[in-house]
This record gives structure tokens, C-alpha cells and sequence, in this order.
């Protein structure tokens, strides 16, 4: 049922990005109105954005299993990385994709790190650190790592 679980997660958390990849591209202008204001060339983030939502999306769906552990973090590490222009959108009062008020905005960006959590679990990343932390402790604690 685990696994049942983690497959549909990740196959949609793939579908959600692949649209909005697309979306970079069809719906640019609401695109913009995330990007900060400090940031060069707004047009050309929205696109290499999208360009990266479509790799992750479509490798969510093709990579082997060993390497979904990566790729959930790197999918999580985008995560954060654009959380900076739901913030900016909430600080400049920027209304797109339906949020025009402060409270939709602020909202949202709650949103963001549940993203990244969907990511870590969905292709075992979370899991896999913990496991790998486990095991680094018991080696510890059984004295089996050489002290530096």
C-alpha cells in the first residue's frame, strides 16, 4: 500500500510540475508577477524555470528507483529555490494566479514548504536520509567509525 501510495504521489507531484512547466510558456505574464523585482532578465527566469519544472516533471516519471532519492532533493532544493517569488509576490501586493489579495498570497506561501515535504517523500528521500542516519548512529554508537 506504501509503495501504491509514494507512486501516485510522485506521478502527480511529476504532473503538477509538468503542467506548470508548461504553463511558464502559455501563461507567461503570471509568471513575471512571482519573479523579484532584483532579478535580471524577469523573461528569461519565467522560461528557464519552466524548462526546469518540465526536466523535473518528466524525471520524476523516468528515473530508476535508485536515483529517486536524488531527485527528490534536487526537486525539493527547487523548491526552495523559487520560494523566493512567492515572497516577493506577497510583499509586492503582485496579483497572478488568482491571488489578488494579501491574505492569498500569504496563504500560498504556506503552500511552499508542504512542496518540498511531497518531494521528499514521494521518491523516498526522506526515508532514505533517515535510514542512512540511522545507520551512521548504530555504527557510531558501536564504535565501528574511527574517531578523527
Amino acid at each position: 500500500m506504501s509503495v501504491m501510495l509514494t507512486t501516485i504521489g510522485r506521478l502527480a507531484l511529476a504532473a503538477v510540475l509538468i503542467v506548470a512547466g508548461f504553463g511558464h510558456f502559455t501563461s507567461a505574464d503570471a509568471f513575471l508577477a512571482q519573479v523579484p523585482p532584483w532579478m535580471p532578465a524577469p523573461e528569461a527566469v519565467v522560461a528557464i524555470s519552466g524548462v526546469v519544472e518540465l526536466i523535473l516533471g518528466t524525471a520524476l516519471i523516468v528515473m530508476p528507483r535508485r536515483w529517486r532519492p536524488a531527485t527528490g532533493w534536487i526537486v525539493a532544493g527547487f523548491f526552495v529555490a523559487i520560494f523566493p517569488g512567492n515572497i516577493s509576490q506577497f510583499v509586492t501586493g503582485t496579483d497572478a494566479f488568482g491571488l489578488d489579495s494579501d491574505l492569498a498570497r500569504f496563504i500560498r506561501l504556506l503552500f511552499q514548504p508542504l512542496l518540498v515535504v511531497w518531494a521528499l517523500w514521494c521518491t523516498g528521500a526522506w526515508s532514505a536520509w533517515s535510514a542512512r542516519s540511522t545507520w551512521s548512529a548504530r555504527r557510531s554508537k558501536r564504535g565501528e567509525i574511527n574517531q578523527q
